[in-house]
C-alpha cells in the first residue's frame, strides 16, 4: 500500500470585530432641576449619587458632558429613555448620542 500525506489541517477562525461604540451626552439646559438631571443618571445609567452629581455638574459647566458609552443601541435606548423621563415631567432635559471614535 502506498503511503499518502495529507496537509495538517488548519482551523479559520473568522475574523470578528468589537461593534463600534457610541457615546450617550448629558446636554445642559438652564430650566431642568439639578435633582431631577441627578435622579435621571441615577435610574438610567445606574450611577451612585456622587458619579451622578458630578456628570450633571460638569454638563452645567461645559455645556456637555458624556454620561457612558455603550454598543450603538444600547446608547440609543438609554439617551431615549432618559430624554423621555424629562418630557414626562416637562423638562427640556436632553441626552444624545455619537459615535466613538
Amino acid at each position: 500500500m502506498p503511503e499518502t500525506t495529507t496537509a495538517p489541517r488548519t482551523k479559520l477562525r473568522p475574523k470578528t470585530e468589537r461593534p463600534k461604540l457610541h457615546k450617550v451626552i448629558l446636554v445642559n439646559d438652564d430650566f431642568t432641576p439639578r435633582d431631577f438631571v441627578v435622579t435621571v443618571l441615577k435610574g438610567e445609567f445606574h450611577m451612585s449619587e456622587d458619579q451622578a452629581y458630578r456628570v450633571m455638574i460638569t454638563a452645567h459647566q461645559r455645556g456637555v458632558c458624556v454620561v457612558a458609552v455603550f454598543t450603538r443601541d444600547v446608547a440609543e435606548t438609554k439617551a431615549t429613555r432618559a430624554t423621555e423621563a424629562g418630557k414626562a415631567k416637562g423638562y427640556p432635559l436632553q441626552f444624545t448620542t455619537e459615535p466613538e471614535e
